[in-house]
């Protein structure tokens, strides 16, 4: 009978344990330059994430591995820097028997869900419950989000927790969601590096009004988590992915093309209107989830958790964030254009392969990747503009190295390499690069020239194969 006894004390400690575990809710625009949103000072006005910064801590040095969406989000789900798990490349895929946070919290009881969309691949490696909700359903609709409700509504009812990621399309091009009339093209500041232009300008307002109306689907999820008494016990995390679809931002190693805006409320456990200069990395936050829910994270994961962080504990997590950029085999990429950059909070070192090509993508062909400003850049520069000129050269003409103080110069317009007073820096970030490399398997030109067996298509017909044997896994 005693044994009995301490059976049901166990079994009631760990009903008590799994009904404690939070929920998790992570929200992830598309292609969004986190400085143009309004919480970050910019702006597109955005004002449920203004409120959610209010409730919650808001990071001012998040970064990703690569400054576009498939292997950012293979690198978010998995927790595994992009080259050592496969999918460097765009439109990619990592190796077979690869996990993700689908298959550790499913196994430790919780519902996980992916509302929206998905660009990873193979679905063995990303066992998420899926639906299409969140992709870019009208937030303004009186039920915008069943999918989402029902997966509510299967937690409360069968009492386990549940993981969502809510990964919106917006503000990717083309630029045709929310109200552009809020924007005025003629009363909007430019960024530095871009070329003042009346088709910059109109795409450019386009832009932010997509930004509000990510904005707005945020609020229409948190409203809906409030509305099923959910708010308490869940972690709620924003991410902006990688910049923006114009120059010098997405496609690129620089900056704003690999920093991210996060901001993440959990109540009662997150300080209320803090703010964190912890260097974090995306793929830090599967394994800070897991931390989360009592999981503990694998060896196979590059990231580590920054729970310490978010509950006040410690207020550094990492001294170096890495970045890694292929143009091979995306939309009219230049055939080998390899980028690798290491960065502090300070220092951005970047280190570009083939110099001696042009540098092509989407944002360079005819039609200007669904946002046509290019053209209008080109005829600035051909009429003897100084500035477009100067920018259309440093966007597809880049030395071997680069390094930017980010602190003074977010947009990388002075390259400071040559700098006598920071050659220890460009030591320090150039070996710490090698470092990481060659711990990831990372061959330079080796890499990128069989970065094509990497795509998902490829894959298919010929073998999920890793083209490196001796580095196989």
């Amino acid at each position: 009978m005693k044994s009995f006894y301490l059976i049901l004390a166990l079994f009631a400690s760990l009903s008590l344990a799994a009904a404690e575990r939070p929920n998790i809710v992570c929200i992830i625009a598309d292609d969004c330059t986190y400085l143009d949103l309004g919480v970050y000072g910019g702006q597109a006005a955005t004002p449920h994430l203004d409120q959610l910064a209010q409730e919650g801590m808001t990071f001012t040095r998040c970064f990703q591995a690569a400054p576009m969406c498939s292997p950012t989000r293979h690198n978010l789900y998995t927790g595994i820097y992009p080259v050592k798990s496969g999918a460097w490349p765009n439109h990619t895929c990592v190796y077979p028997g690869t996990k993700s946070i689908a298959h550790y919290l499913s196994e430790a009881g919780y519902l996980v869900a992916l509302s929206g969309k998905t660009h990873i691949n193979p679905r063995a490696s990303f066992p998420f419950e899926y639906s299409r909700d969140f992709r870019s359903e009208d937030p303004t609709l009186p039920n915008p989000y069943p999918d989402i409700e029902k997966l509510f509504g299967e937690s409360q009812a069968t009492g386990k927790p549940f993981c969502l990621f809510a990964c919106s399309n917006e503000p990717h091009t083309p630029y045709n969601k929310g109200d552009v009339s809020a924007y005025p093209p003629d009363s909007l500041s430019l960024p530095p590096n871009f070329v003042d232009t009346p088709e910059t300008r109109r795409l450019y307002a386009a832009y932010l009004a997509e930004i509000t109306f990510f904005d707005a689907q945020c609020g229409a999820l948190l409203s809906l988590l409030e509305r099923h008494d959910l708010k308490r016990n869940t972690i709620v995390m924003v991410l902006s992915e990688q910049g923006s679809g114009f120059p010098f931002a997405k496609w690129t190693c620089y900056e704003l093309g690999l920093a991210s805006g996060m901001i993440v409320r959990w109540p009662g456990n997150i300080e209320p209107r803090s703010r964190s200069d912890a260097l974090v990395e995306y793929g830090d936050v599967t394994p800070t989830f897991l931390a989360a829910a009592g999981v503990a994270t694998p060896d196979t994961m590059d990231g580590r958790s920054f729970l310490d962080v978010l509950l006040g504990r410690k207020a550094e997590h990492k001294r170096y964030a890495f970045g890694i950029h292929t143009t091979r085999g995306i939309i009219n990429g230049s055939e080998t254009f390899g980028i690798r950059s290491c960065a502090t909070k300070e220092y951005r070192y970047i280190r570009n392969l083939h110099p001696d090509i042009q540098f092509r993508n989407a944002v360079t062909r005819k039609s200007g990747d669904k946002a046509p400003f290019w053209n209008s850049w080109l005829t600035e520069a051909a009429g003897g503009d100084a500035h477009a000129q100067t920018m259309i050269r440093r966007y597809q003409y880049r030395p071997k190295e680069e390094l930017y103080n980010v602190r003074t110069d977010p947009h990388c317009l002075d390259n400071l390499i040559e700098r006598p007073e920071l050659a220890a820096v460009k030591k320090r970030l150039s070996d710490r690069l090698d470092v990481w490399m060659q711990a990831q398997g990372d061959r330079g030109d080796e890499t990128e020239a069989n970065a094509h067996v990497r795509s998902s298509g490829y894959a298919k017909k010929h073998g999920n194969r890793n083209p490196f044997e001796l580095n196989a896994r």
